[in-house]
Parts: C-alpha cells; sequence; structure tokens
C-alpha cells in the first residue's frame, strides 16, 4: 500500500454536509458524482495533500443507508491507493483477510476499488483503490 488514498464519510444530507465541510476547509468540493453500483452520491474535497469522500445513500438499501442506520454520520471508511489491486486482493486474502469484494469494481474519482470486510481489520473498513488507467 501506497497512502491514504482518502477517508469515507457518510452522511445524510450530502448538500448540508458540502457546506459544512467547505466552511471548515474554506474551499468548495472538487467533483460529485453517483456510484449507482454502491447506491452512493459522493463528493470530494481537498485537504492538504490528502482527501475526503462524502458519502449519501441514494436508496434504502444503500451499504451507506444500511450504515448510518446502524451508527449514524460519521467515519466510514479508510482508502489506500495501491499499485495492483488484483495483486493486493491476492496477497491480503492470503494473510487471511476477509474480503467483500474477491474482485475489483469501478469506483467513484476514476478508481477500482475492493473493500476488506471490517471483521478482519479490527473493525475498521479498508478500501483499496486503484487509478484505472486513461
Amino acid at each position: 500500500m501506497k497512502k491514504i488514498e482518502h477517508i469515507g464519510i457518510a452522511v445524510k444530507d450530502i448538500d448540508d454536509s458540502n457546506q459544512l465541510f467547505a466552511s471548515l476547509f474554506g474551499e468548495q468540493h472538487y467533483k460529485i458524482e453517483d456510484v449507482e453500483s454502491e447506491g452512493v452520491k459522493t463528493s470530494f474535497f481537498k485537504c492538504g495533500p490528502n482527501k475526503i469522500e462524502l458519502l449519501q445513500a441514494t436508496n434504502e438499501n444503500s451499504p451507506i443507508a444500511k450504515f448510518i442506520a446502524k451508527k449514524g454520520e460519521g467515519i466510514h471508511h479508510i482508502a489506500f491507493a495501491v499499485d495492483d489491486i488484483e495483486k493486493e486482493i491476492k496477497r491480503l486474502t492470503k494473510e487471511g483477510f476477509k474480503m467483500i469484494h474477491e474482485s475489483p469494481k469501478k469506483g467513484a474519482d476514476n478508481k477500482l476499488i475492493a473493500f476488506l470486510h471490517p471483521k478482519s481489520t479490527n473493525g475498521v473498513l479498508i478500501e483499496l483503490c486503484q487509478d484505472i488507467a486513461e
């Protein structure tokens, strides 16, 4: 793993949260994107060299809707950048980590993504992210 790619924060209302985080960071979000496969609308902010991803559920079956119903708004996941996501999935599986996604899928911000199950990572939802070559 190369670095923390972003921190994901589950929110109930992305418009209200965009205003809150714009005030906090002193600048507006740089991208809003729907990820239909995950049932979320995302909004990205830069904070120095780091990124924050706000996630709002777009349907009641979304993992974000379930997360908020169970735990409320807050930090949802930490994403790590990787060079070869398929190789990293194989390595982590071999090390005994449980994957939510056995193979990568298209995510927001032009990334391939895969999540590790929090039961195998001390309760922390970990996302792997690889840039998609353009």
